[in-house]
């Protein structure tokens, strides 16, 4: 016989969530996260924060052309030009 564990989801109502937040946040320390109801149906999932370890870095224009000479094995690309050129002409 295999053994199965539940794990139940904590749930909160809208009012309860209102009325008792800083209740609500001591819950969701604890757990991952709260299923919010409302007349007893889920409306929404409310989870916890992590913030994210590392932040993305600002768009680097010289990296990135480094990055694409590399790439390119430094063959310039006019098609691009020409393609730009022809659109800002229909204008």
């Amino acid at each position: 016989m295999k053994h199965v564990s539940l794990t139940l989801m904590k749930t909160i109502s809208i009012r309860e969530l209102r009325q008792n937040w800083p209740e609500a946040e001591s819950l969701l320390s604890v757990e991952n996260e709260i299923i919010i109801t409302r007349d007893s149906k889920p409306v929404a999932k409310l989870i916890r924060y992590v913030k994210p370890e590392s932040i993305r870095k600002r768009f680097d224009p010289v990296a990135h052309g480094k990055w694409q000479k590399k790439l390119s094995g430094g063959k310039v690309t006019h098609w691009v030009d020409q393609g730009l050129l022809a659109e800002r002409e229909e204008r």
